[in-house]
Parts: C-alpha cells; structure tokens; sequence
C-alpha cells in the first residue's frame, strides 16, 4: 500500500506498507529465525535486507496457527517490487525456508491510506 501523506516525490521518497501473513500448514511448530528480502528500485536501485526475525520477533507458530506482521519501505521511485524468504527452526533442530513470492510496489496502482 502506498503511504502518500509520508511522501515526498519531489524528494524521491516513496513509502509503502506491505502486511504480511505466515500460516503454519505443516505438522510441527515452526520459529521464524530470520529473512532475506529483496528490494527492487525501478531507478535501478536494488537493496538487500537480512536480519534476524522480523519487526524485532522470532515468533514461533504451532502447526495451524498465523503470524501477521505490517511493516514498510522506501523507494527513490513510485514503482518496484519486493521478494525474499524466510529461514525457520524445528524443535528437532532441522530447518527449512519459505519462499516469499515477489510482490509489485506501485504508486500509481496501489490502494492509498486516505490522507
């Protein structure tokens, strides 16, 4: 979702929320550890943000529950997308990765949070 009362075109700053759900499907508890996300700038700028957890948590969600998270970002441009993943822990010790599929940031397309 586009912020546009945080931003500053003329500034070339664009801020968007993006709301996330993580649904446990499998059968064992499951901690989210940390992510990797990619964020692409159709200016041509491309971050890379790694870290552990997310919004300061490592949540741990048993088989058949939800974590849901709202976060944010900044582009130079009103258009870009962001892709990733996330690395979780077993009880067992063994670990897995969730992909996140890419999602579009757009200005000109995006729901505005009314001013």
């Amino acid at each position: 979702m586009y912020l546009r009362d945080q931003s500053e075109p003329s500034q070339q700053h664009y801020v968007f929320a993006y709301f996330v759900r993580i649904e446990n499907v499998g059968s064992r508890i499951a901690q989210l550890m940390s992510r990797r996300w990619l964020i692409h700038d159709s200016s041509g700028e491309d971050i890379e943000v790694k870290g552990e957890g997310v919004v300061g948590e490592q949540p741990i969600i048993p088989p058949g529950e939800i974590h849901e998270y709202q976060s944010f970002c900044i582009l130079k441009s009103g258009e870009g997308f962001m892709e990733g993943h996330y690395n979780f822990l077993c009880p067992d010790g063994t670990t897995f990765r969730a992909e996140i599929p890419r999602f579009i940031l757009s200005a000109s397309e995006s729901t505005s949070l009314p001013s």
